[in-house]
Parts: structure tokens; sequence; C-alpha cells
């Protein structure tokens, strides 16, 4: 319930507004001005009605003192007629609104509740721009201390703040619309509109009309006018991921619209400018699609004015740790719980691993072992089987390739993985896991012998040759 400072040196007025607003808000009291300031400092009202003529300290001082203090809490000053002119110098102070005696009831109604819900919005507006600044601020995005995402964080620095075309260039899931939103909202276009447009994803019989737009009874279905992203993007940033994947045509308009800053929406006669800064994106080699006539060579020179290389994961093994443990505290942060942790044997797999799918992959990962964990410690018995065994695989193949394996021991230690992850699935239940295997139960006790698999207790050892017949 919001908390109102009601400051009158009549009583009248104050039980008044009392008998009003008891049902709606928390009322709190105050007859003359030091007093007013000493319960706005103790309690911190939402809002403040404030009665111009009063002794030793009027409401013009109280306001002065407030303002020094807040310069945003709504304060409705209380006047006479004969002192509206000392309510218009109170507004130019920075009091809300102001209100005459005898004063309607309706009417203070409206204009406290006015007040409040608008103190409410910009208070949300001023949180919201707040997580969108943590959320996309270098400090969040840029995790890492290898030198190539240091060169990347010196780079993004210089230029988020400029009208710069950027070209950003990486595998899937290394974070290109990640740094692309970091340089938008570290801009002075922060609280403009970031719109992205992947062009792989759009056919290229709509991809004209996504960019432009287009006008009513351009093409069949065209019922309305329809902004395209370009205009949608007035004034902030436009992101056009995937810029390879564009045909020649959209290639040489998306050309005209970068050098002339204008376009005419399909169908329309008119011509549409716009202030857009543009970040590009690709997962393929641009240089060798203008070798190859695939990509403009005048377009590729527009949007890579500055290039931002993100490298592979596996290029920067260095950085895993430290994504780890963001990834880890990020989840924790949006539970509200403690962050886990884990185990070092779990860790050195999570190091081992190529991470092919980049930094979404490793970010889906700890998401799926922390909500699938109940424990605080992450052990390996934890972590998706598939990535247990893909570890696994790799280091087989390079032991075997190094020399350090032979060929047919790398095959033994690869059956001994397959059966191990078949009787850990099953607890170790031997007659699913062989039927999981597809394979008889005494072909996978021989194997388990051979191979020297035993299971992990032996408080019942006849659990598991119960069905040796």
């Amino acid at each position: 319930m919001h908390r109102l400072l009601v400051v009158d040196d009549e009583y009248s007025v104050r039980e008044s507004i009392k008998l009003i607003l008891k049902n709606e808000y928390q009322i709190l009291f105050a007859s003359e001005g030091e007093e007013a300031v000493q319960c706005f400092e103790k309690e911190h009202p939402h809002l403040i009605i404030l009665d111009i003529l009063m002794p030793k300290m009027d409401g013009i001082q109280v306001l002065k003192k407030i303002r020094e203090i807040d310069p945003i809490l709504p304060v409705i000053m209380l006047t006479a007629t004969k002192t509206v002119k000392t309510a218009v110098e109170a507004m130019k102070l920075g009091a809300t609104d102001y209100i005459t005696k005898p004063f309607d009831v309706e009417e203070i109604s409206i204009l406290i509740k006015r007040a409040l819900e608008k103190q409410d919005l910009e208070r949300e507006v001023k949180t919201l721009r707040w997580e969108v600044k943590k959320k996309f601020g270098f400090g969040n995005i840029l995790v890492g201390k290898s030198p190539p995402m240091k060169e990347v964080c010196s780079k993004i620095e210089q230029i988020a703040d400029t009208r710069t075309t950027v070209l950003i260039t990486g595998e899937s899931g290394t974070g290109k619309e990640l740094i692309a939103k970091a340089l938008h909202y570290n801009s002075s276009r922060r609280h403009k509109p970031f719109i992205a447009i992947n062009c792989a994803a759009i056919p290229e019989t709509l991809i004209e009309s996504e960019l432009f737009g287009h006008e009513r009874g351009a093409f069949t279905d065209a019922r309305v006018r329809r902004l395209g992203h370009f205009e949608m993007a007035n004034s902030g940033t436009l992101f056009l991921d995937e810029i390879a994947d564009l045909s020649p045509a959209t290639q040489a308009k998306l050309l005209r619209v970068i050098q002339e800053k204008e376009f005419l929406r399909l169908g329309g006669t008119q011509t549409v400018k716009v202030d857009v800064r543009l970040i590009a994106a690709t997962n393929k080699n641009l240089e060798n699609a203008v070798k190859e006539k695939l990509f403009r060579e005048d377009l590729y020179y527009r949007v890579n004015v500055v290039s931002l290389f993100l490298p592979p994961l596996r290029k920067r093994k260095e950085d895993l740790p430290p994504l780890i443990q963001h990834f880890l505290n990020k989840k924790a942060e949006e539970e509200n719980k403690k962050p886990k942790r884990f185990s070092d044997s779990a860790m050195d797999l999570l190091l081992k691993h190529p991470w092919p799918g980049n930094v979404r992959e490793l970010e889906n990962i700890i998401e799926q072992v922390v909500t699938l964990t109940p424990e605080e410690l992450i052990t390996p018995e934890n972590l998706p089987d598939k990535l247990n065994r893909q570890i696994r695989t790799n280091s087989l193949r390079e032991e075997t390739l190094s020399g350090n394996i032979s060929f047919e021991n790398a095959l033994l230690e690869f059956e001994k993985d397959i059966l191990l992850s078949a009787l850990r699935k099953t607890n170790f239940v031997q007659t699913h896991a062989a039927n999981l295997l597809g394979i008889s139960r005494r072909i996978l006790k021989y194997k388990m012998d051979t191979l020297g698999i035993t299971p992990p207790d032996s408080q019942n050892p006849e659990s598991n040759l119960s069905d040796l017949n």
C-alpha cells in the first residue's frame, strides 16, 4: 500500500483528507514544516500533499528541502485561491501539481492516483533500463581473459558509442547477437529500438518486404501498409544476422539504403528516410563469398567498416572456468538460490569437451545439469551421457593416433565405456542393461568379467546373478 504524507497546519484539513483516502492509502501526518521534513526522511512516503501557507517553515521552503533529497517524489501543493501565484512558483520548483481549497473529493483522488501511477511507471522504466544495462554490460557479456576476448572487449569499448557499421563473424553459438546488443545498449541509441532479423530464416520472396516494408496492394494479401525492419529501427540499431544468405537482388537494395539512408517500401512511390546504425553478422567467410561472386564486393566493404571476430570456445579454453562460474551464478540469481558447483572430476570433463556448439551449448548444458541435480555438488554422473561419451571417445581417438594406446586396447576401452553407460543407466540391473544393448544376459556377464567391470557395491551380489540360467 502506498504511503502518503499530508502536511497542513489545519486539523480539519488533515481529517478531511484522512476520511477521503484512509481506505486506499497509509496516511502519515505533519502539522508544520520541520516535522514534515523529519517525517519525510524517516518514513520515505510515496507522495506528499503539502500546504503552502504554514507558520515558521512554509510549503515552498519544505518543497525546496525535499527536492534537495529526492528530485522526483510526487508533491501536490494545497493552496488558497489568493496564493495561486505561489502555487505556480511551486510548480517551477518541481511540484507535481496543485489543488485549491476547498478541494473537490474526486479531484484530489484523481490527482493522487495519476501522480502515483506516473511515479510507478518511471520507477519501472528505470528498473528495466538498469536490468538491460546490467544484462548487456561488457562485464556480463565479455566473460573471459583470453587474448582474443580481450581484443574483442577493447574494440567494443572503442566503437560502442559511435555510428560505425560493424561486421561480427564467428561460428554459430559464439554470441554474435549478444555482442550486437552490447554495442547498442552501451551507445547513445540505447533508449531507441534494437531490431534483429535473421536473413537465413526468411524466404527470398519475403525478405524485401521484411526489410523495407510494403504498401497496401503491393502484392497479393497486402491488405494494409506494413513497416519494414529498417523503418522500425529508425534512430536505433538494425542487426542483420546471417547477412551472407541474402540474395544478389536484396544485396543491391541493401547497398543503396546504406549509401543513401533512404528507400522505397515495396509498391511505394514515396521515399522513406531513416537514421539506422547497421550491425551485421555471419558464420561464413565473406571474403571467400566475394571471391566466388556470391556476395557483392561493394556491399562487403560497406558492412565491414569495423570487424569483430568471435573465436570458438575450443580455441580459448582458458575462458571456460570463468564462463562456467558465470552461468552458475546467473542460474542461481534467476532462482534466488545459492550457486551450485562442479566437482573437480566434473570440471575436468567440461574442460576436455570440444564444445562444437560454443557458448550457447555450454550455457544450455549448465542450465540442464543445475536444474536436474538436487545436490549442491555436481559430479560426472550428473552430466549428460552424451557429454561423457563424446569426451571419452575424443580422448581415446587422440591417444590412439598419438600412439599412447594400441588400436585393440582402444576398442576394449570403448566397449567398456558403452557397457558401463548402459549399466549405470539401468542402475546395474544386468538384465535391463542387456536388453538396452540388444545382447543376451550371458554375453553381458561374460564381457563384464573380461573387462573387469564389477557392480559399484557388493551388499547383495546375488541380485545381479539370479538370472544367469
